[in-house]
């Protein structure tokens, strides 16, 4: 009897055994429960596969989990749990922590249907989960895998997905297309380059409009908005005909219909952040027609995006015929946006560009940009696109599935005060396939150094990532090692010299290095409010964003780790609350801290790619930031009252393990 054959012995067979496991769970002492959660999920999982099981697990569940199948994992405080992880778990995690995931997603669905009551989880706030994870698992529902997802299914996929139709059942399909599109609007309010997952979601929704399960009737007007964006934004395009018929259409149209397919081409580009397809081939139409008053139309630029494309019109056509095409699509809005920003008028920028577009690639680069983005367009067109995409969004870079926050943040920081050099490094490897900084005088080259944080391809980040993380991965990771040993945090002196001459030269850290023990926390934020908050630093604007290290937390308020971000501005928002703005390289900003600090990335005053907190909360997660001695405020006149409001933030947090004896 092969192993598939052993898990579909008699049903009813496999619940008697079961039900006897569940009751040894329930009498067993709280320490010795382990012994027992392991052997029931072996046998829960035999019984998911048989037809009919999925109904006999709902039913036991609730008894499952007040037996204390969960106790000890992760898994036993749900409304701590995220729905954006459950894809994976269940895509590559072992069996055991498959069928852990499995049945939570059981008891989340008693607990919605009202059949369950746990403390802590509201049927309110268990439906809305279980929302979110099918909102995020549609080919689950639809029955839809790529070749991927085949190739590594296993036995257990084809009940999983079962799992999920039951749960669609629970929380109707209706919820599920909302909560899909709030998700997609929520994170491209955020502008990221790297939006094909995001794009992959849109396709998810225009197939709720054919699925059996979504009538095409109940597809919302939000729905139909992001779908047209994405795939027929205009009157020539409504059909979704094709390129090439699209490209007859332009040639026969009159000049007021061109005029209003730029303009709403442009309108919705703006408004979603989503670049569609037709839009890159109207722009390389109007560059071919020579027609700078319809591209100027198509990107909605102003008279300061007006006035660079004009002085730099040769250099923009080229920029167009080299880096925009369909495949790369977002590089739209990043010409557009870089306009916008004037840059070009900065000396080195626009001689730096011309460079860029008769670069002798290395081969070993053009190879990281074919294996992940794909050969239908030459490397250069991903490279140059890949620029015009972080210097026309450079709050939008992501640093992907990696640990590589301070790269990432290098990245962004470069690209909003510094683009020139960031034009020269990007040329420096994409040349050489190397990169060479100074530290403290003395030179690293990134090919002479063995692996840093990331020891495989970085494959799921924007282009100019792609090629430049591995090598400032390398340079952290040594100018880490050659200041490891002078007794302080080596961030006092790697994030000047990495960065740039326009950090902060006065270092400030919360914690002791040695212990990890708060040291003179209330020092420390007296220094920074002093610092930062501009009702007692003589409001003085921040002049160039600033590198901060930060304690990451989850949605319980569990330190995570030391991350790092960028602090862009501080400000009022239009309720009069003093906000921190900042950037945050971890793919997606709007996050839950826990004990109430949600950050917000819209609604407060938010510039595309901007979180935002009111000034306490940020500060009580601060452990690290720079300022400038010339401009340091009076620490003496920080009032007491918003000292003792951080001090305690922080303690009911990440610093609760952290207090001094």
């Amino acid at each position: 009897m092969n192993h598939l054959e052993m898990t579909r012995r008699p049903l009813a067979e496999t619940v008697g055994q079961f039900d006897r496991m569940l009751e040894q769970l329930e009498n067993a002492s709280s320490f010795a429960k382990a012994n027992y959660q392991g052997r029931l999920l072996d046998v829960a999982r035999r019984i998911m596969v048989n037809d009919g099981g999925l109904a006999v697990l709902r039913d036991r569940a609730a008894r499952a989990d007040a037996a204390g199948l969960f106790a000890g994992s992760d898994w036993d405080r749900p409304e701590a749990l995220l729905p954006g992880l459950v894809g994976g778990t269940l895509r590559d995690g072992p069996l055991q922590t498959k069928m852990l995931e499995c049945m939570s997603l059981l008891r989340f669905g008693a607990v919605a249907s009202g059949s369950y009551r746990k403390t802590g989880l509201t049927a309110e706030a268990a439906s809305e989960f279980l929302a979110k994870v099918l909102a995020l698992n549609l080919a689950r529902i639809f029955g839809t895998s790529d070749e991927a997802s085949r190739a590594s299914a296993g036995s257990l996929d084809p009940a999983v997905n079962r799992l999920f139709s039951t749960l669609l059942e629970i929380v109707g399909p209706m919820t599920i297309q909302e909560k899909l599109v709030d998700e997609v609007h929520r994170v491209l309010a955020q502008r990221p380059i790297q939006i094909d997952h995001i794009k992959g979601m849109i396709a998810q929704i225009a197939v709720t409009g054919s699925n059996a399960n979504f009538p095409q009737s109940h597809l919302s007007d939000r729905a139909k908005r992001l779908v047209e964006a994405a795939f027929s934004p205009t009157s020539l395009c409504a059909d979704d005909p094709g390129l090439s018929r699209y490209g007859d259409r332009l040639s026969s149209a009159d000049d007021e219909t061109l005029k209003l397919e730029a303009e709403t081409l442009a309108k919705r580009m703006h408004e979603t952040g989503i670049v569609s397809d037709y839009h890159p081939a109207f722009v390389r139409w109007a560059v071919d027609h020579q027609s700078d008053e319809l591209l100027g139309r198509a990107l909605a630029l102003s008279s300061t995006g007006l006035d660079a494309m004009r002085c730099y019109s040769a250099l923009t056509h080229d920029l167009i015929r080299t880096a925009v095409f369909p495949e790369t699509a977002q590089a739209v809005l990043g010409l557009a946006l870089m306009l916008e920003r004037g840059i070009l008028y900065s000396p080195p920028v626009a001689p730096s560009f011309w460079r860029m577009l008769d670069l002798n690639i290395c081969n070993p680069v053009q190879t990281v940009l074919s294996q992940r983005f794909g050969t239908r367009v030459e490397p250069r067109a991903y490279l140059v696109a890949g620029l015009l995409q972080m210097l026309g969004l450079p709050l939008g870079v992501g640093q992907g599935n990696n640990p590589t926050c301070q790269s990432a943040r290098a990245l962004s920081l470069w690209a909003l005060n510094d683009p020139d050099y960031l034009l020269h490094i990007v040329a420096q490897t994409a040349l050489h396939d190397n990169l060479i900084m100074h530290f403290e005088g003395q030179r690293i080259e990134s090919k002479d150094l063995g692996h840093g944080l990331v020891t495989t391809p970085v494959l799921d980040t924007d282009p100019i990532s792609a090629i430049l993380v591995p090598h400032l991965d390398k340079l952290y990771a040594e100018m880490g090692r050659r200041c490891g040993n002078r007794g302080e945090d080596p961030h006092r002196w790697i994030n000047p010299e990495l960065h740039g001459w326009w950090v902060g030269r006065d270092f400030h850290i919360a914690v002791d290095v040695n212990s990890g023990l708060l040291a003179e926390h209330r020092n420390f934020v007296s220094r920074f409010c002093a610092a930062y908050h501009p009702t007692w630093n003589g409001n003085q604007q921040i002049v160039h964003p600033q590198p901060i290290g930060i304690a990451a937390t989850t949605n319980t308020g569990t330190f995570v780790g030391w991350h790092a971000i960028s602090l862009i501005r501080v400000s009022l928002d239009q309720d009069g609350v003093m906000r921190v703005y900042f950037y945050n390289p971890n793919n997606d900003s709007g996050q839950d801290w826990g004990n109430g600090t949600v950050v917000s990335t819209e609604g407060h005053g938010e510039r595309f790619g901007e979180a935002s907190l009111p000034f306490e909360r940020f500060a009580a997660h601060v452990y690290i930031f720079h300022d400038d001695p010339i401009s340091a405020g009076d620490c003496s006149i920080v009032p007491a009252s918003l000292v003792d409001k951080v001090v305690a933030l922080t303690a009911a947090g990440w610093g609760m393990s952290r207090q001094p004896e």
